[in-house]
């Protein structure tokens, strides 16, 4: 989600699924994916750790483009020759003014900062501690909601 353009293999899924190990989307989960997808469906995917296809990914707006897999490769590279034939001064000041403006218009650093420390608070818990173990150990957690 801190990708410029992001592209899909046709097979790829998309998730959340920090919930099912007791804590929270870090690095920006809870912040950027309901500004890529909209509340409702950030919320589904946060709030149940489903993921979603790469068809739904792209219809959702979280990714712009989906491919077969074994073009998705050239296809992004065919992407990146094309900005790099542009004049890279205008592409550098094209994506600051978009980047600022989003800043500007929601508080990303604010929510960013929010959920920073509420992801290092989950640490403290138990049901994190259950989550991980449960991870590793390859079964399902046993939270009990401390």
């Amino acid at each position: 989600m801190m990708c410029d353009i992001i592209y899909a293999g046709n097979k790829a899924k998309f998730g959340q699924p920090e919930i099912l190990l007791g804590t929270i989307p870090g690095a920006g989960g809870t912040q950027r994916l309901p500004r890529a997808v909209g509340k409702s469906l950030a919320m589904e995917m946060i709030l149940t750790g489903y993921p979603i296809s790469a068809e739904d990914a792209q219809k959702s707006g979280l990714v712009s483009k989906v491919f077969p897999a074994e073009e998705l490769v050239n296809e992004a590279i065919k992407t990146a020759a094309k900005i790099s034939s542009s004049s890279k001064t205008a592409a550098q000041i094209a994506k600051e003014a978009v980047n600022t403006g989003i800043a500007l218009a929601s508080s990303l650093d604010q929510g960013l900062h929010f959920e920073k420390r509420m992801f290092n608070s989950t640490f403290s818990t138990d049901d994190r501690k259950e989550g991980m173990t449960a991870f590793v150990r390859k079964r399902k957690a046993e939270f009990t909601d401390n």
